[in-house]
């Protein structure tokens, strides 16, 4: 992999002594904080950035050193936040990518989102009233609240603790994963 290719990776940043998710930055602000003596490696890369001299780790997760206070910053809701804070699992039948349902293998689209109250029942667009659902399950519901049709929850719908969920969709690797909590 090329120089000017790692450079454009980027790279979780954890706060000190929590590991609370505080952004992500990008290869070269991790190297300086690293430098500086402000951050830890938590996770490599297996990369190497080179100079002339040395050669340094290419980190895909850091801490600080140091807490710095962070006011809680909440989650705006989003459809998609919904779906990864879910899992893209239904909240009705647990089905996930990769199940099987009436002889088709469920992918990402197969998933959307369930109002626990409807919308034309007062429903609103929040957190806690709306879920990750498989078009099967949603269908079935449709426009009715879900005992009504004898369907339960699997869990409770919840607020995100923070609002990582930025982070997570579509940008975040696999070792991140341990410390973005949904």
């Amino acid at each position: 992999m090329s120089q000017a290719s790692i450079m454009q990776n980027r790279v979780l940043l954890l706060n000190g002594s929590t590991w609370e998710p505080l952004s992500v930055i990008t290869v070269p602000r991790a190297i300086n904080l690293l430098l500086a003596g402000k951050a830890i490696i938590v996770e490599k890369t297996g990369q190497f950035l080179h100079t002339v001299r040395d050669k340094f780790p290419v980190p895909s997760v850091i801490a600080l050193r140091t807490y710095i206070n962070v006011p809680r910053r909440r989650a705006h809701w989003s459809r998609k936040g919904v779906l990864v804070r879910d899992q893209y699992t239904c909240i009705y039948c647990g089905a996930k990518p990769g199940s099987l349902q009436k002889g088709k293998v469920l992918g990402k689209s197969d998933f959307s989102i369930d109002h626990i109250i409807p919308r034309s029942k007062g429903g609103r667009d929040t957190w806690t009233n709306t879920a990750c659902a498989c078009s099967s399950c949603n269908h079935r519901k449709g426009n009715r609240l879900y005992h009504e049709v004898g369907m339960k929850l699997l869990w409770e719908p919840k607020i995100p603790r923070t609002s990582y969920l930025v982070i997570a969709v579509g940008t975040g690797l696999e070792a991140w994963k341990r410390y973005i909590e949904y």
